[in-house]
C-alpha cells in the first residue's frame, strides 16, 4: 500500500513538472516570436564577447548579431574597434517613428531615437541633426529617393549614426545630376556624414553617385547587409578610418574603393577589413589607406590600377585576389606615423600584374612574409627599396613555388634594392632594371 502510495505521488509531481516545463516553453516560444517581429538590437555580452570565429550572422532572441573576427596583436588595436549595436543587424523598433517620404518635403531628425523610412520619392534629403551624445538609427524599409543635387541622407550632428536595411528589403539612394555644396560643406556623397557612420542590416542597399557614394568625415564601419555601388569618385570614404566586419558589398567606382585620407592630418586615415565579400572594380585603387590597411579575413576581389595601397600594409588572413594595372600592393611613404612596410603573416594573397612597369608587390620600404600562400603572376613581381625577408609561408612566382624574394628594381627601386650585401632574398635586377620614378 505504501508502495503505490508513493509511485501515485510520484507520479503526480512528475505529471505537473511536465505541464510546469509546456506552459513555460510557450512562453519562450512567444517571447522570441516577439522579438523576430519587432526586431529587438540588444544582444547578450556573451553573445558579443564569444571567441574568436569567421564572420558570421546568428538568430538571437533579441535581434541578430554579427560576430567579428578581429587578430590580437595586429597593426590596428582591434579591442573595442565594435560595438555591440555595431554588429548588431536588426534595430529595435517599439518606439519607433516611421516616414513615408513624399516629393520634395525634406525630413528633419533632431532628437536621438529609431527612425523607420520607407516609399519612394524625388529631391527629398533625410537630415540629422542631434545632440553631440545622441545616437541615431535610421531603418530603411524599401526606400527610394532620386535627388537632383543633395545627398539622400545628411548627417550633420550626432554621436553616431547607423543606417539599417529591413530583411529582404530593397532600397535605392540616388543623385542622378551635380552636388550642391552646404555653404562651406562640401557634400558631394549621396550619403555624407560629419560623424561616425554604421552601415548595417538584412537588406539590400544600392547607391548609385554622379561623385561620392558614402563619405564620413570621421569612422565609417560596414557590418552588414548587401551594399551595391555605382559612382564617378570614391564608393566608401572616411577621413579617421573604415572598418568592415561584414556584408555583401559590390562597388562599380571610377576612382577608389574604400579610401580612407585626412587631408590636414597624414597619423590618420586607417582601413580594417576582418570579414565580409568585397568584390572592386575601380579606376584607380581598390583600397587606399593614409596609415595602415589592415586585413584579417574576408573575401576581397578587386580589379582596379593599384590594388591595396598604404603606408603600412598588413595581411593576416582572408582571401585576396587581385588584378592591376599598377602595383598590385604599394607601401608608400603617405604617413608619418607608420614604417613603410608590407607584412604577409597569412590568407591566400594572389596578384595576377599587366604588363609593363608593374609591380606584384612594391614596397618604398621593407617586405616580411611569415604566413599564408602569395602567389604572384606578372613580369616584375617584387620591388623593394629596404629588406626582404620570407621566413615562412609560400611564394608562388609565375607558377613555381620559391624561398627567394626577388627584386626587380624598376621605377625608383634604386640602389635600397637587392644589391645590399646582406639583404634576405635580394636578387641583382630583372631585364636590366630601370631607375626612373616610380
Amino acid at each position: 500500500m505504501f508502495k503505490k502510495l508513493s509511485v501515485f505521488i510520484i507520479a503526480a509531481v512528475l505529471t505537473a513538472s511536465m505541464a510546469a516545463c509546456g506552459i513555460q516553453n510557450k512562453e519562450s516560444s512567444s517571447t522570441s516570436a516577439d522579438g523576430n517581429s519587432s526586431s529587438q538590437s540588444s544582444v547578450s555580452e556573451s553573445s558579443a564577447e564569444k571567441s574568436e570565429s569567421k564572420s558570421e550572422s546568428k538568430s538571437e532572441s533579441s535581434g541578430v548579431i554579427t560576430t567579428a573576427k578581429t587578430t590580437s596583436g595586429g597593426a590596428i588595436d582591434t579591442t573595442d574597434l565594435f560595438t555591440e549595436r555595431d554588429l548588431t543587424q536588426t534595430a529595435d523598433t517599439t518606439d519607433a517613428k516611421t516616414y513615408t517620404v513624399s516629393d520634395g518635403e525634406n525630413i528633419n531628425i533632431t532628437a536621438a531615437g529609431v527612425y523607420i523610412l520607407t516609399g519612394s520619392a524625388k529631391n527629398v534629403t533625410v537630415s540629422v541633426e542631434a545632440g553631440d551624445e545622441d545616437k541615431v538609427q535610421l531603418v530603411l524599409d524599401g526606400l527610394t529617393l532620386t535627388n537632383d543635387s543633395s545627398p539622400a541622407i545628411y548627417v550633420k550632428n550626432a554621436d553616431k549614426v547607423f543606417v539599417t536595411t529591413t530583411e529582404g528589403s530593397e532600397n535605392s539612394l540616388t543623385v542622378s545630376g551635380s552636388f550642391t555644396a552646404d555653404g562651406e560643406t562640401n557634400t558631394d556623397a549621396v550619403i555624407f556624414s560629419k560623424d561616425d557612420l554604421v552601415l548595417n542590416g538584412q537588406g539590400t542597399l544600392k547607391i548609385s553617385s554622379t561623385d561620392n557614394a558614402v563619405s564620413c568625415k570621421d569612422d565609417l564601419k560596414i557590418t552588414g547587409g548587401t551594399i551595391n555601388v555605382e559612382c564617378t569618385s570614391d564608393a566608401f570614404e572616411a577621413n579617421e578610418s573604415i572598418s568592415v566586419a561584414d556584408g555583401n558589398i559590390t562597388i562599380n567606382s571610377q576612382k577608389d574603393g574604400l579610401h580612407a585620407e585626412n587631408d590636414e592630418d597624414n597619423t590618420t586615415g586607417s582601413i580594417y577589413i576582418c570579414g565580409g565579400t568585397i568584390n572592386i572594380t575601380a579606376g584607380s585603387d581598390g583600397i587606399q589607406a593614409t596609415t595602415v590597411a589592415q586585413i584579417d579575413d574576408g573575401t576581397i576581389t578587386t580589379s582596379s590600377s593599384e590594388g591595396i595601397e598604404a603606408t603600412y600594409v598588413q595581411i593576416n588572413g582572408g582571401k585576396i585576389s587581385i588584378s592591376a594595372t599598377d602595383d598590385g600592393i604599394n607601401a608608400a611613404a603617405k604617413s608619418t606615423a607608420q614604417s613603410v612596410k608590407v607584412e604577409i603573416n597569412g590568407g591566400e594573397v594572389t596578384i595576377d600584374m599587366g604588363q609593363g612597369d608593374t609591380d606584384g608587390i612594391d614596397s618604398n620600404g621593407d617586405i616580411l612574409i611569415t604566413g599564408g600562400t602569395v602567389d604572384i603572376t606578372g613580369q616584375s613581381t617584387f620591388d623593394y627599396d629596404g629588406t626582404a625577408q620570407k621566413t615562412g609561408g609560400t611564394l608562388i612566382i609565375n607558377g613555381e613555388e620559391t624561398d627567394t624574394i626577388p627584386n626587380q628594381m624598376m621605377g625608383g627601386g634604386g640602389m635600397g634594392g637587392g644589391m645590399q650585401p646582406g639583404q634576405d632574398g635580394g636578387e641583382m635586377p630583372q631585364n636590366g632594371g630601370g631607375f626612373g620614378m616610380r
